[in-house]
């Protein structure tokens, strides 16, 4: 009886790593390709595509890199066994890239992306992320204050695991450590009422990964009523219907994303449906929530096809949630997209000031992102971030769950406005600090206090993580040198039990004043060691190293995959969803991925 084999894309890449890291002492400069079966690799002059075949084994690359199976009959796998007896000849991962190029010369003309990221040859890199620059570490005596903008965003989380699902590691630009640190629930104790909006929890211990400083975790828990009672919505879907949505992973995916939170829907709710490509429209008008068969019909009705006129269906978008606002409601609209705006007025500053101008009217913009290839990371983040929303990526239908029903509350119904946070050293007794994260959401320090500048929101039940690498005063070693002509300055001497000084700001989602926390961060909190600190302190960092690892791994010195599958395994605590779990598999795959050593 003859049958099939399913390999996807991500198993063949990874199958390919194990045979690399096992290969026999023989080394061999290039593979010779004119060794192999006649006809393993051609072009197909018909196709945009290059074409694997053997025999009658045949996958498509797929430039989506969404891992599309090869087929393989029991007939055909010796081939396989023929292809794994070539590779285990190769050098090095490096070796497998440069062999992929040559004898696919249409890959060849593609942007060429990290050696890393060349193992598997059906991927493209035509997403766009925004440049990330590490944060540096900084002298207290020099500069003793530092203040960002807090973040909710996950969306860096779930491109990564895209990213390994699909048999590569992710573009350095695609990690943001804060995104990855945030994904997770630490389980911070919770406001006792929505007059306190969130609490505030501090958590200090020695860095798993370098002796001589300590990690300072600041943990801020959304309040959340006990019924989870959230207020009346007023939802617009915007939903992009172009032809670069055309593919299973984005407009099937995003139509069953949306049912998924139409079904936490009720009476009270108000639903609005805009579609735009080369044009908008509005598939569904201001619909009631308890009317689910009619908003299911309307989605059930969309496909993809045409270019992509991002700004006419956000500006049509918005004059449906004027229509139908609510007063002390939530009013948002939520764009699904793969961020593509490829015609028309793409004047993205006017878009940003849109986008300003109805958040403040109080309707807020949520991002979901969809699919990869021409994926722009860049513009959806930014696009959330003016519009006092949140932006995730949803990348199968477990996030949507997550996003969507899960985390409905913390995604629609906004809590605090521009939460602020401000940490100044004492220099008597921290000499250097490192904010691990958070790189694109720096404010000077003036902006603290300044009611007029933006900063991040935070919705009903979310949590929030910050991570600060320090260097204690009087340390063996610091990471800086002194400066030669600079003398001692004097500290105050009633502050020697105080290692840092913490404020917040943050305005009630009505409210144009800004209200302020303080809160004093105590000598005595330090534990000597991070195994004796809590599952949350410990996870995060494991989650924060894992982050530095996928961008070069500087900051953490020798910490390795292996120490971070070590300090996440035991730190795995509570773990309702498997996420934690989740994230363990993920870095035993990069593990396997990772040729960087």
């Amino acid at each position: 009886m003859k049958f099939s084999i399913v390999i996807t894309t991500c198993a063949l890449t990874l199958l390919l790593s194990a045979c690399v890291q096992e290969q026999s002492p023989e080394t061999v400069s290039e593979l010779d390709a004119s060794s192999l079966s006649p006809g393993l690799i051609h072009s197909d002059a018909s196709s945009k595509v290059p074409t694997l075949t053997s025999g009658s084994v045949q996958a498509e690359a797929d430039f989506d890199g969404q891992g599309e199976a090869l087929v393989i009959s029991q007939a055909e796998k010796a081939n396989v066994v023929g292809i794994k007896r070539h590779v285990n000849r190769m050098q090095t991962r490096d070796q497998l890239a440069r062999f992929q190029l040559k004898e696919m010369p249409q890959l060849s003309s593609l942007a060429a992306p990290s050696v890393h990221q060349l193992a598997n040859p059906f991927v493209t890199h035509r997403d766009k992320y925004a440049g990330v620059t590490a944060n540096p570490v900084k002298r207290v005596v020099e500069e003793p204050v530092s203040t960002f903008s807090i973040d909710v965003d996950t969306g860096s989380y779930a491109l990564v695991r895209r990213h390994l699902n699909n048999g590569v590691l992710p573009p350095d630009n695609a990690v943001r450590v804060e995104e990855l640190v945030n994904y997770f629930d630490y389980h911070y104790p919770a406001p006792q009422d929505k007059e306190a909006p969130f609490s505030i929890s501090t958590e200090i211990a020695k860095s798993p990964w370098n002796e001589n400083t300590h990690l300072l975790q600041i943990g801020l828990q959304g309040y959340l009523p006990a019924d989870e009672k959230r207020s009346p919505a007023n939802l617009v879907f915007l939903i992009d219907v172009s032809g670069s949505m055309n593919a299973p992973n984005k407009l099937p995916l995003l139509k069953n994303a949306f049912r998924l939170l139409v079904k936490k829907l009720d009476k009270q709710d108000r639903i609005t449906l805009v579609v735009y490509a080369g044009s908008s429209g509005v598939v569904l008008e201001t619909t009631p929530g308890d009317q689910q068969g009619d908003i299911l019909a309307a989605l059930d009705m969309l496909s993809a096809g045409g270019s992509t006129h991002g700004s006419s269906g956000i500006q049509l978008a918005y004059d449906m949630a004027e229509q139908a606002f609510i007063e002390q409601g939530i009013n948002r609209v939520i764009l699904a997209t793969d961020g593509d705006f490829n015609v028309g007025t793409v004047n993205h500053d006017a878009l940003i000031d849109l986008i300003e101008q109805k958040k403040s009217q109080g309707i807020a913009l949520t991002t979901l992102g969809f699919g990869s290839g021409n994926y722009n990371d860049h513009l959806m983040e930014q696009l959330a971030d003016h519009g006092d929303g949140n932006y995730a990526y949803i990348d199968n239908l477990n996030e949507a769950r997550k996003v969507l029903v899960e985390q409905a509350s913390a995604t629609l119904q906004t809590i605090a406005r521009d939460v602020k946070i401000q940490i100044e050293w004492n220099p008597a007794l921290v000499s250097e600090y490192r904010l691990i994260g958070y790189e694109n959401r720096l404010l000077k320090r003036e902006d603290f206090n300044n009611d007029k500048v933006d900063a991040g929101d935070i919705g009903a039940g979310h949590n929030v993580t910050a991570l600060y690498e320090i260097t204690l005063a009087g340390s063996e070693q610091t990471r800086i040198d002194p400066l030669r002509y600079q003398t001692k300055t004097e500290y105050r001497d009633n502050n020697e039990s105080e290692l840092a000084f913490i404020k917040l700001r943050y305005k009630k989602p009505q409210g144009k004043k800004s209200r302020l926390i303080e809160q004093a961060l105590l000598k005595q909190q330090i534990q000597s060691s991070i195994n004796t600190s809590s599952d949350s302190l410990r996870f995060a960092a494991a989650v924060a190293a894992y982050g530095e690892l996928l961008r070069g791994g500087e900051a953490v010195n020798q910490f390795s995959y292996t120490d971070v599958l070590t300090l996440s395994r035991a730190a795995k605590g509570e773990d309702k969803h498997g996420y934690r779990a989740e994230f363990i598999n993920l870095v035993e795959m990069t593990d396997l991925l990772d040729s960087r050593g």
